[in-house]
């Protein structure tokens, strides 16, 4: 069937389904696993924390939620941070600096990777080579090299590897993919997408401790192979500021539009990409931009055709900042929001038109009448396409997230031996454009990449 035909026989199919979410409000309660009535022995997940920053805090609260979940075990380089995790979780679980001593116990399932970036793919990897299971946060690698070994560790290895970019999992990225399958765009030809920040915190000014200092800090170990440098806690605690340990936007922010959009379009990625931007606010000693935009393209990849994808971060963002990722297509467009999407349908004409900013305008009358009838009989006029509302909002429900529904995907393919939504390979190829726009920023140069090899050009 031409894809012109497929996509209006399914709109057809589907027009009853436009005025309705595709998932029901009973098909939300079925996303994450209820508790058995009489929980076996074996289900239990003893769970460990390896980094208790921000992110290991989070995920420790999403994670947490889920039943037969037990948590035993943790790992920070700042005592502060040990401190206050007693502080919430009691006095039972095991506490250490050294995350060797996590990777040695035999009572743990389970680990959690929410260490700053330069530390995920060794940890993953002696993790996987431990027998453990693994939440990576993403970007799953801080440097395009280590992706291959991150993968090879989980080939040869039974664990379970997820990545941690939530919006792979969500109800709302679900709604997307399936729309856009059923056709309802027509032909993509543009992602527009952005994340932006007017905000201290969001641009990573994070509190320092008034006791930071060589003996409430792991220095060393923090540093792994960067160099040695003396102490600053400024490095530490706001560590996303520096290639040395972070990734910058790129990784922080980037990688999930493009775990988002992948996973809504079933895409391996971009082929080229090329980034600019500058440090324009946040001169702080940090030697990453603040405001950086990205263009890819995207080749044709099975049945799906070429488009291509902006992205944009804006750490001076003086309209309060937010998120959005928009999907242009022939015969609509898709927007999706942190707890929203909208669906706005109207196909494009085929016959060229005639008046408003036409040549036409600039004909002798007599020409134009003569061009009218000319136009009328070689254009009929035809109905339209689109069928069902033009517009449609879905929402998510009260109380939702994704953050939630990501650990229950996760802990579900450990019960059960299934597979996760966002495995090593979907995680590296949404860190690797990140990464390559990084590399394109700093090179000032395109960047070619092999979506499907997952390795430069």
């Amino acid at each position: 069937m031409p894809t012109r035909t497929r996509r209006r026989f399914l709109r057809q199919l589907s027009t009853g389904l436009l005025a309705a979410p595709l998932l029901t409000d009973a098909a939300v309660a079925q996303t994450l696993p209820a508790p058995p009535a009489r929980p076996a022995p074996n289900d239990r997940i003893n769970l460990a924390c390896i980094g208790l920053g921000i992110q290991g805090f989070s995920d420790l609260a999403a994670a947490l939620r889920h039943p037969n979940v037990e948590l035993v075990a943790a790992c920070d380089l700042y005592t502060g941070h040990l401190e206050r995790f007693r502080e919430v979780y009691g006095a039972d679980p095991f506490l250490t600096r050294d995350y060797r001593e996590i990777l040695a116990r035999p009572d743990v399932d389970a680990v959690i990777v929410a260490t700053p970036d330069h530390w995920h793919d060794t940890i993953t990897i002696e993790a996987l080579d431990a027998g453990k299971h693994v939440y990576c946060e993403k970007p799953m690698v801080q440097q395009l090299a280590e992706g291959r070994a991150v993968l090879d560790a989980e080939a040869r290895n039974p664990g379970i590897l997820i990545v941690g970019s939530q919006r792979v999992s969500s109800i709302l990225t679900e709604q997307a993919r399936e729309i856009y399958r059923r056709g309802d765009l027509g032909q993509l030809v543009l992602v527009e997408t952005f994340n932006d920040r007017f905000d201290a915190l969001g641009a990573w000014q994070y509190s320092i401790p008034r006791d930071a200092s060589p003996e409430t800090v792991d220095w060393d170990t923090f540093l792994k192979d960067t160099g040695a440098l003396p102490f600053d806690a400024q490095r530490f605690f706001r560590w996303r500021n520096y290639r040395d340990y972070g990734t910058g936007v790129a990784g922080d922010l980037f990688v999930h539009l493009f775990s988002g959009s992948h996973r809504i379009l079933d895409s391996l990625g971009p082929e080229r990409i090329y980034s600019t931007g500058g440090l324009r606010y946040w001169k702080d000693g940090r030697d990453v931009p603040d405001v950086f935009i990205a263009s890819c393209d995207y080749g044709e990849q099975d049945s799906h055709p070429a488009f291509n994808m902006q992205l944009r971060v804006n750490f001076v963002d003086g309209g309060g900042g937010g998120s959005r990722t928009r999907f242009v297509g022939t015969e609509g467009s898709l927007e999706v929001t942190g707890s929203a999407l909208t669906l706005r349908r109207k196909t494009l004409p085929t016959a060229p038109g005639y008046g408003g900013w036409d040549t036409y305008n600039t004909f002798p009358e007599a020409t134009r009448e003569e061009f009218e009838t000319w136009y009328r009989d070689q254009y009929p006029p035809v109905a339209p396409t689109v069928v069902g509302p033009e517009e449609w909002t879905y929402r998510t429900p009260e109380g939702y997230s994704d953050h939630v529904h990501h650990f229950g995907n996760w802990f579900e393919a450990i019960r059960n031996g299934g597979k996760v939504v966002e495995d090593g390979a979907f995680g590296f190829r949404a860190a690797a454009p990140s990464l390559a726009a990084n590399l394109s920023y700093f090179d000032r140069r395109v960047v070619e990449w092999d979506p499907v090899e997952m390795k430069l050009r």
